[in-house]
């Protein structure tokens, strides 16, 4: 009887505070709504998703979209494989095992707000490390307001930040991996990369398939640290979840007059449409794969 009440309370908590408010964001997306006291909100039925595809915003709409495509894919990939590297740096027996899975996981912590001073700091134009670094060379970088590198260095940020999450699930699929079956491919001759390849990465699939889903619906929805580093309006960094924002409440240089939530709520079904897709894509890839080993 607990399990039951537990499970229903669950269910009603989920059902209020998650399907209530994404069918709310369904309708509205439907609707001309403004958030403005007193103006009225009429039905536009299709509108804000024609809008979207327009010819007057899709030069906009295009570069969000291609921007939340390659922060998601570049990001997720070079996390893992970087968290897939340290995670069995420190699976081994070394000194301060501990304090160095502490200072991995520590940016984890931090909290978006944060991290993002801390990196706006550091490549600070005007006399940040990275500039200093680079005065020394006679060379000079407006960094995260530099059109060819700011996506890049977002996608750096965005690893650091959430990389320890990736490692701890890591070292959880390592520390399960049996030591005989180890034991008994060093003793048929194989050589460390093939034990590794053979052995611990077939037995590492579930974490594998766990930290891509995570790395794709995190970075698909990101927009906070992006926010913070590059300022809402940057379209070098404008990916579609940033785009809701500025479009629902008004960027740095955004009016309340131009804000439309309505036209925010549309876009913001577009990107559950492209997490949804994504991810049932990288599910089934995964899933196969993990069947084939």
């Amino acid at each position: 009887m607990p399990v039951r009440i537990t499970f229903g309370l669950g269910m009603l908590l989920l059902g209020i505070f998650g399907f209530v408010p994404a069918v709310g964001v369904l309708v509205a997306s439907f609707t001309d709504l403004r958030g403005i006291p007193g103006l009225p909100i009429d039905f536009v039925g299709i509108q804000n998703y024609v809008d979207f595809f327009s010819p007057a915003k899709w030069a906009d709409s295009a570069n969000a979209l291609k921007n939340t495509i390659i922060f998601a894919v570049a990001s997720t990939v070079v996390q893992i494989v970087l968290a897939l590297g340290i995670a069995v740096l420190l699976n081994r027996s070394i000194k301060g095992r501990a304090f160095y899975r502490a200072v991995v996981f520590m940016p984890t912590i931090l909290g978006v707000t944060v991290t993002g001073l801390i990196w706006s700091l550091i490549f600070n134009v005007s006399g940040g490390p990275a500039a200093s670094v680079l005065n020394l060379f006679g060379k000079h970088s407006a960094f995260f307001g530099d059109p060819k590198l700011a996506l890049a260095l977002v996608i750096l940020v965005q690893v650091w930040m959430v990389i320890g999450i990736s490692v701890i699930i890591f070292l959880s699929g390592l520390q399960a991996v049996p030591e005989e079956l180890e034991e008994a491919a060093e003793i048929d001759g194989a050589s460390s990369w093939q034990r590794f390849r053979n052995v611990t990465v077939p037995l590492l699939a579930p974490s594998i398939t766990a930290n891509v889903l995570l790395g794709i619906v995190n970075a698909l929805q990101s927009y906070q640290l992006i926010y913070v580093l590059s300022g809402p309006n940057n379209r070098s960094t404008q990916v579609l979840s940033l785009l809701v924002y500025v479009q629902g409440f008004g960027g740095a240089s955004g009016t309340t007059l131009s804000q439309s939530q309505g036209y925010a709520a549309a876009v913001s079904m577009v990107q559950f449409v492209l997490v949804a897709i994504v991810s049932l894509i990288a599910l089934a890839i995964l899933r196969r794969r993990e069947a084939k080993l």
